[in-house]
C-alpha cells in the first residue's frame, strides 16, 4: 500500500469513527485506539506535507452536527486539544510554549479532563438563553431545552452577571447515577449503556427533554468562550474563580502551579486518585495561565498552542471475545469468564476477563465472537464492559448458557431461586473449588502463608499431598524436597511461613475458613465475644443474634457451617496439627467502649500506622470501614486526607484529627461532636 493510499484509508476510518462517536453515540473503538489512528495520520501528513488535504480530520474538530437538532453557529470556534501521552511529550509541549513566548510561561493551570460531552452555554444579562454541543467546532446542535433540565446548570447567574457570555463545560453522568440508570434500563428492558460518557451524550441529545431531566446529569465549567460587559479577566485561574462566584460548577480539583515540575506532580496525584471521584476522568488538561500569554501563543488549525491534554494510560480497549468458560470458586459459585484475543490495556496484556454471572452476561447481551470493550483499572481484575453492537454487522452469534454439569467434577450446576450466582453441587470433591479454597486460606486475607500461591497449591493437589487446609500444617521437608525445582532454601522458607501461621490470631483463622458472610470485620467481632472456635461453634442462635453487627443471615450461615460434620472434622484436624484455636482474654476483660461506632480512617497519622489505628479502634469494639457514608459515625483524618474528607464534609459526618482520635480511644464516643 502506498503512503497516499494509507493516508486516505486513515482519513475515511477516522471520519467514520467521528460520526459514530459524535453523532450516533455508538463508538466502535476506545478513545486510545482512536488516538492511535489519529496520531498515525498526523505523523504521515507531517512526513508528507504535499499530501495534506484541507478536509483532513487533522484540520477539523469533532464531526458535523446531527440533523435531528437545529444548527447553532458558535460565536467563537471550539477547538480540540493536542494530546500528550507521556511526561516526555509534556516536556516537548512546554518547550514549544517557551519558544513561542521566548521565555518561560508565568504559570500553568491544571484541570482534570472529564470524559463527557463538550457543551457551550450562552447567558444574556445573567440568564441562560442557549445550550449547544461542540459539533464540528464551528457549528453545533441546539440542545437548549435539554440543558435547562440539568439541575447543576444555573438558569440565572448570581451576582453582577455580564451582558453576554458564552461559557464552556463538560456535561457528564456521575458514576453512581450511571449505575442506577443501567439498573433501571435493565429492569425496563431498555438500552444498556457501555460507559458514562455514552450515557451522558445520549441523555443530552434526546428529542424529549423529559428523558434528559430523569438522567441525573452534572457539569463542570472550565472556560469562557467570549465575554461582553464583564470584568477584565487576566488569567485562567482568575476566570475559574469568577465562574464559581457566578454560581457555575467549577471542579475544585483545578489548581494553579508555577512550573512544569508542579504540572508533573499534579498529573501524578491525579493519576493516583483517578478512581476517587464520582465521575470518569481520563487525563489532565494543562493551560498557560496568563490570558495575554495565551493570546501570544494563539492556535493551530485545530488546537490552541497554549493548552495540552495529558492522557492517562488506557483503561478501556476493544478486542474479540473468543470463548466463554467457567470457574468454580471457593464457595462453589460458578462464574463465567471471557477468553480474549490478547489486548494491551491498563498497562498489561489481558487475555481473560470476568463476566460476573450469567444474568449479567445476558443483560449486556455479550456473546462469544463479539467485539467487546475491556476495562482494566490498576490492579482491578479486567472486566468485559459490554459488546460493540455495531461491530456485529449482521453476524449470527449464539447466546451463551450455563452448562448443566460442572466440567471439573461432573456434578450438577444449579441456580437457587433469588440468587444471581449458579453453584456447583460437588462440594470440595470439585478440584476447582478446592483449589480456590486452599489458595484463599493461605492468602493475605486468610492465614498469610507466603509462598503458597496457585502454582504451589496445584503442585501439592496434583500429587495428592493436600486435600484440605489442615493438611498444609502437616507438610514436611522430606515430602517437599521430592518435587523438581524445590531446594533447601525454598522448602525452609515455606515451612517457616507455615509454622508462623499456626499461631495467627483466631480471627484470621475464622476468616480463612471461608464461612459465608464472615469476613475480617465480622470475624473480629465474633472472636472478641467468644474467644475460641469451639465456643463459637457451640453458641446458641440467640447468643449470636445479640451481638451488634451480626444479623440473622450471618447467624444462619454460622449455624449451618458449624452443623456440618466435615467442618467439625476440619477443626479437629487443625487442632491436632497445632493450629491456634483460642485467643486468651485480655487483662481487665473485653473493652467494648466503642461498640456501635463506625469509623473511616484516612490520611497520614503521626503516632499510628493505618493498620495500628484500625486495630486500636477495633480492639475497643469499633467497626472500621473503607468508605464514607451516611452510616459513618466519624472520619479520622490525618495529613493529606483527600477525597474522603470532602465526602465526609458533604454528608455532614464528624471529622476527628489525630488528637481527637487518641481521646476517642481513651474516653469513648463522647469525644465525637453531635
Amino acid at each position: 500500500m502506498t503512503v497516499a493510499s494509507r493516508i486516505e484509508e486513515l482519513r475515511e476510518e477516522i471520519r467514520r469513527h467521528l460520526h459514530l462517536y459524535h453523532v450516533l453515540d455508538e463508538p466502535e473503538i476506545s478513545d486510545v485506539e482512536y488516538d492511535e489512528l489519529f496520531r498515525e495520520l498526523e505523523n504521515l501528513e507531517a512526513e508528507h506535507p504535499d499530501l495534506v488535504s484541507p478536509d483532513s480530520p487533522t484540520r477539523r474538530v469533532g464531526e458535523a452536527p446531527s440533523s435531528a437538532f437545529a444548527p447553532v453557529t458558535h460565536r467563537q470556534p471550539l477547538f480540540s486539544l493536542d494530546n500528550a501521552d507521556s511526561l516526555e511529550a509534556l516536556e516537548a509541549w512546554e518547550q514549544r510554549v517557551v519558544r513561542g513566548l521566548e521565555r518561560e510561561a508565568g504559570g500553568y493551570v491544571c484541570e482534570l479532563k472529564i470524559d463527557g460531552l463538550a457543551v457551550s452555554l450562552t447567558y444574556e444579562d445573567g440568564r441562560l438563553v442557549q445550550g449547544a454541543t461542540r459539533g464540528n467546532g464551528t457549528v453545533g446542535e441546539d440542545i437548549t431545552h435539554n440543558v435547562r433540565t440539568v439541575s447543576a446548570i444555573p438558569l440565572v447567574l448570581r451576582g453582577d452577571a455580564p451582558t453576554l457570555m458564552e461559557v464552556r463545560g463538560e456535561i457528564y453522568m456521575p458514576l453512581s447515577a450511571f449505575a442506577e440508570l443501567n439498573e433501571r434500563q435493565a429492569e425496563e428492558g431498555g438500552q444498556i449503556f457501555v460507559n458514562p460518557r455514552n450515557a451522558a451524550a445520549g441523555s443530552v441529545r434526546q428529542k424529549d427533554p423529559a428523558i434528559t431531566a430523569g438522567r441525573k446529569l452534572a457539569i463542570w465549567c472550565y472556560q469562557v468562550g467570549f465575554l461582553e460587559g464583564g470584568p477584565a479577566l487576566g488569567s485562567q485561574s482568575e476566570t475559574l474563580a469568577w465562574l464559581r462566584d457566578l454560581g457555575l460548577p467549577v471542579n475544585p480539583a483545578s489548581e494553579r502551579v508555577e512550573s512544569r515540575p508542579g504540572v508533573e506532580a499534579y498529573v501524578q496525584r491525579a493519576l493516583d486518585g483517578r478512581h476517587a471521584h464520582d465521575y470518569q476522568t481520563d487525563g489532565v488538561v494543562v493551560k498557560v495561565d496568563e490570558l495575554t500569554e495565551q493570546d501570544v501563543l494563539g492556535f493551530t488549525a485545530r488546537s490552541p498552542r497554549w493548552a495540552v491534554a495529558f492522557k492517562f494510560p488506557a483503561e478501556e480497549r476493544t478486542t474479540v471475545l473468543e470463548e466463554i468458560r467457567i470457574n468454580v470458586g471457593r464457595t462453589g459459585a460458578v462464574t463465567p469468564y471471557a477468553v480474549l484475543e490478547p489486548v494491551f490495556v491498563g498497562g498489561a496484556t489481558v487475555t481473560h476477563a470476568t463476566l460476573h454471572n450469567e444474568g449479567e452476561l445476558h443483560r449486556k447481551d455479550i456473546r462469544p465472537g463479539d467485539v467487546v470493550t475491556v476495562r482494566r483499572a490498576g490492579d482491578v481484575i479486567p472486566e468485559v464492559v459490554g459488546p460493540v453492537p455495531a461491530a456485529r454487522k449482521g453476524k449470527r452469534l449464539a447466546k451463551w448458557h450455563m452448562p448443566a454439569l460442572c466440567p471439573f467434577c461432573n456434578n450438577p450446576i444449579v441456580t437457587v431461586e433469588g440468587e444471581a450466582k449458579a453453584r456447583c453441587t460437588g462440594g470440595f470433591q470439585c478440584p476447582s473449588r478446592l483449589r480456590e479454597y486452599l489458595f484463599y486460606f493461605s492468602s493475605r486475607s486468610g492465614m498469610d502463608i507466603e509462598g503458597l500461591g496457585y502454582q504451589t497449591v496445584d503442585l501439592l493437589m496434583s500429587n495428592g499431598v493436600i486435600s484440605d487446609p489442615a493438611d498444609i500444617f502437616t507438610l514436611t521437608s522430606d515430602v517437599l524436597l521430592e518435587f523438581e525445582g524445590w531446594g533447601e532454601v525454598s522448602v525452609t522458607n515455606l515451612l517457616s511461613e507455615i509454622e508462623a501461621a499456626r499461631d495467627r490470631p483466631v480471627a484470621r483463622l475464622l476468616t480463612a475458613l471461608g464461612i459465608p458472610l464472615v469476613g475480617p470485620t465480622v470475624a473480629k467481632t465474633l472472636v472478641r465475644r467468644f474467644r475460641s472456635i469451639e465456643a463459637l461453634m457451640s453458641a446458641a442462635p440467640d447468643e449470636l443474634d445479640a451481638i451488634d453487627g451480626v444479623g440473622p443471615e450471618i447467624v444462619a450461615s454460622l449455624q449451618s457451617w458449624a452443623a456440618d460434620p466435615e467442618n467439625r472434622r476440619l477443626i479437629a484436624k487443625l487442632q491436632a496439627a497445632g493450629v491456634r484455636l483460642e485467643d486468651p482474654a485480655p487483662e481487665g476483660g473485653v473493652d467494648d467502649s466503642l461498640a456501635g461506632v463506625t469509623l473511616v480512617i484516612t490520611g497520614t497519622l503521626d503516632a499510628y500506622s493505618r493498620d495500628e489505628a484500625k486495630a486500636s479502634a477495633e480492639e475497643k469494639g469499633a467497626k472500621v470501614t473503607g468508605s464514607v457514608s451516611k452510616k459513618t459515625t466519624a472520619l479520622v483524618a490525618g495529613a493529606n486526607a483527600g477525597s474522603k474528607l470532602a465526602r465526609a464534609t458533604d454528608l455532614g459526618v464528624p471529622v476527628l484529627d489525630e488528637a481527637a482520635f487518641t481521646r476517642l480511644l481513651a474516653d469513648g464516643p463522647g469525644v465525637i461532636p453531635a
